[in-house]
């Protein structure tokens, strides 16, 4: 133990997706297991971790700078380590140059070393030598990382690494490397675990859930994986993200239709409802094929909440594309989109075409695309009104006496209730339809 003797404490900074989130869980673990105890205030911490995201340049132009931000804080606490870590520290030339000019960072670490952070810290406390360490091997999975959760009942699993899709936009491949599957063995000794725990929430993580079974010796679909895990006691939820379009089996979709514990939701991101700009995103399928995965969802479970992402502005997208995504939108009836702006990435196809748009053209588009959304969204929340549904409380906003959680299928709900109710089940009944969300009252 590197701290023996005294009070240690560690912060982490998390940016980007539940994959990020689960990473995060487990710098928790291995500094928890090193005697360090968690904090809330970065100013307090003997250890500052940064996990870092790259899905966006805007975003990683925005981190970088808040690293660079944290030499003050070092220059007044000169025995704290700070560590950066995630997807954008992948990035070797990036890295690099961090590593160069911010001397204030004593470990810059890639996605394939997070289970050395204990080491590595243990070198810069002794020595005060500083780590840059990138690694190109991509196919080993690390298993057993000690993980400290903080969201019971509900826990993220990792089931699957990487992506082999090389969406003209996304920098993902590049930085997590190709798909590989953890064995089934490790997936459901670990649910077990964390059910035995009281967890009863439990969220599926891959960059692609649907080609899980790359890689291993007997292959295992995701659909058999899912029907393997609904057999173990103790579930209440059973979630999973991200799915894409192309790789969706009428044997996946089959479970909806005898799904137990797997919730009534499906996130199914679509980028476009344009076939031509779906071609040059190589997103390899076209609007009618999205078209026919949502009504076979809707046929095996008529009620399934379907979530999607949606970019606007993609290089090349014409007014006529737009068009037809706005189309799209209307005709699916998504229960929630999550819109972006094209950003161009570095190290992407996308970087390289012709046809960028202005800031201007995309900040009006996605404005359109953001109503007509929120009247799709708002059908579905006033729907909801006068029915009673069991939502799972997340957490208390800053109003005094009101909680948030989720039902089944994915929708916002928020009440009045004291924050004593956080991580547990309970019956609301939905009050007002609004936006983004739903309101309603303890019953």
């Amino acid at each position: 133990m590197i701290n023996s003797g005294t009070k240690k404490l560690y912060h982490i900074v998390t940016y980007g997706c539940q994959m990020n989130s689960h990473e995060s869980e487990k710098i928790a673990g291995m500094l928890t297991n090193l005697g360090y105890q968690k904090t809330d205030s970065p100013e307090e911490a003997d250890v500052l971790a940064v996990n870092t995201c790259c899905i966006r340049e805007s975003a990683e132009t925005k981190i970088v700078s808040n690293i660079g931000a944290l030499r003050k804080l070092k220059a007044e606490k000169k025995d704290m380590a700070i560590i950066v870590c995630g997807c954008m520290t992948q990035q070797k030339p990036l890295s690099q140059r961090m590593f160069q000019r911010f001397s204030h960072v004593n470990i810059i670490i890639g996605t394939q070393n997070l289970h050395r952070i204990p080491e590595f810290l243990e070198e810069t406390l002794e020595t005060g030598r500083r780590t840059l360490a990138i690694e190109d091997d991509a196919l080993k999975i690390y298993e057993d990382i000690p993980t400290e959760r903080y969201t019971k009942p509900s826990a993220y699993v990792n089931i699957m690494y990487g992506c082999d899709n090389y969406c003209a936009y996304c920098i993902v491949p590049y930085v997590r490397g190709g798909e590989r599957s953890r064995t089934p063995e490790k997936i459901l000794a670990e649910i077990d675990r964390l059910t035995d725990d009281g967890f009863s929430e439990i969220t599926l993580l891959g960059q692609n859930v649907n080609s899980y079974g790359k890689g291993l010796p007997e292959s295992l679909s995701f659909a058999e994986l899912l029907r393997e895990i609904e057999k173990r006691g103790g579930i209440k939820r059973l979630r999973f993200m991200t799915s894409h379009p192309k790789d969706i089996s009428d044997d996946l979709i089959a479970v909806f239709k005898d799904r137990k514990s797997l919730c009534n939701h499906i996130h199914l991101p679509v980028q476009s409802g344009s076939s031509r700009i779906l071609k040059l995103m190589n997103r390899k399928y076209d609007r009618d094929h999205y078209l026919k995965v949502v009504e076979k969802l809707r046929a095996a479970s008529p009620d399934i909440a379907i979530t999607t992402d949606l970019i606007v502005g993609f290089p090349g997208e014409t007014e006529s594309d737009f068009e037809e995504t706005l189309s799209l939108v209307k005709e699916v009836g998504f229960d929630s989109c999550f819109t972006f702006k094209y950003s161009k990435r570095s190290g992407t196809k996308a970087e390289t075409m012709d046809g960028h748009l202005s800031d201007t053209v995309k900040t009006e588009r996605i404005m359109r695309l953001i109503a007509v959304a929120n009247q799709e969204m708002m059908v579905k929340h006033k729907s909801m009104v006068g029915k009673t549904y069991e939502v799972l409380v997340e957490g208390a906003h800053t109003e005094k006496n009101q909680v948030f959680g989720r039902t089944d299928d994915f929708k916002l709900v928020n009440f009045l209730g004291p924050s004593e109710l956080k991580g547990q089940y309970v019956s609301v009944k939905i009050r007002k339809g609004m936006k983004n969300s739903v309101f309603g009252e303890l019953v």
